[in-house]
């Protein structure tokens, strides 16, 4: 279970994600900016965005790899 937060102007946006479900986070930031009830900006999206392709990344390049093929 991954966590990323956005603390802005007094509010807070909080979200839950699994590896599996990063592309279903990406599209809910994409709408969150695109709704002007919030105060939730496309930067902030883009921000966000990055932070969890960074993380999904690091968290690849953590797996130790099964097998290794030797010359």
């Amino acid at each position: 279970m991954n966590v990323i937060a956005l603390v802005k102007d007094g509010e807070r946006y909080v979200f839950l994600y699994d590896d599996r479900s990063v592309p279903q986070l990406l599209q809910t930031l994409g709408r969150y900016a695109a709704d002007p009830e919030l105060n939730f900006t496309w930067y902030d999206a883009a921000v966000l965005s990055q932070k969890v392709r960074r993380l999904q990344t690091d968290t690849q390049s953590d797996v130790p790899q099964k097998f290794r093929r030797s010359a």
